[in-house]
């Protein structure tokens, strides 16, 4: 049986000692540099997951006759790759004459086009823009 420590004198005393630890108890080093559990495990999750195609996306491909190939769907990739390291958030993707609205952080593409459709080759609502 666990004997009941009886040197405090109040519960301001046990709360002090076993709830707010010093920080010599806590582990040594930041192995997240400062990165929150959330932005952590969104990360973790999306590299998992790979990248996803909207509805919309699906059927615009589907309506355009747009097909990528295993080459250009890596290309791709590696471009909202190389978006997120840069902390691009909407980003343009062009891989050969196929152009790419990705949102980097749900790591979907939101529409796909051949650069030929495009009208005047205008892309709005993008913080950046990677050429692969």
């Amino acid at each position: 049986m666990n004997k009941i420590n009886t040197n405090f004198t109040s519960i301001e005393q046990v709360a002090g000692q076993y709830l707010n630890p010093s920080r010599d108890s806590r582990p040594l080093g930041n192995l997240n540099d400062g990165v929150s559990f959330e932005e952590l495990l969104k990360q973790k999750l999306s590299a998992a997951e790979g990248l996803k195609f909207s509805k919309h996306a699906t059927q615009r491909l589907d309506d355009r006759n747009i097909t990528l190939t295993e080459e250009q769907s890596l290309r791709l990739e590696e471009g909202v790759a190389k978006a997120n390291m840069k902390g691009i958030k909407d980003s343009l993707v062009l891989v050969d004459s196929l152009a790419f609205i990705v949102n980097i952080p749900n790591n979907t593409v939101v529409t796909a086009m051949d650069q030929t459709e495009s009208d005047e080759n205008v892309f709005t609502n993008i913080d950046g823009a990677v050429i692969v």
